[in-house]
């Protein structure tokens, strides 16, 4: 669920909840800081463009799929069992789950 502020009168703020559908696609495996990416060991299907939500003790990440690889090669999609890499926006951490918002 996130939360979005819609606006503010005299001290006090409405907030307005959204919520949002989350199915689990994997787990990450490590994050390589140089170059903003996230190993990512899939329990599900991805594609790029997909709207993710990474999330763990440390991290709470929100953002599209602009790149996936496998063993270096881009691909547009990606399944069950595959160790893929995920470019990503923030630092994450080993052991953050990944889930598909919709």
């Amino acid at each position: 669920m996130r939360t979005i502020f819609i606006g503010r009168q005299e001290n006090q703020s409405r907030v307005r909840r959204e919520r949002t559908m989350e199915t689990m696609i994997g787990k990450v495996t490590h994050y390589y800081p140089k170059i903003g990416v996230a190993a990512v060991i899939l329990e599900g299907h991805i594609a790029r463009g997909d709207r993710i939500h990474i999330r763990g003790p440390h991290d709470d990440l929100h953002q599209s799929v602009l790149s996936i690889e496998i063993e270096h090669v881009p691909v547009t999609e990606a399944g069950l069992g595959q160790d893929v890499g995920i470019k990503v926006t923030e630092r994450v951490h080993e052991g953050d789950m990944v889930f598909r918002e919709s």
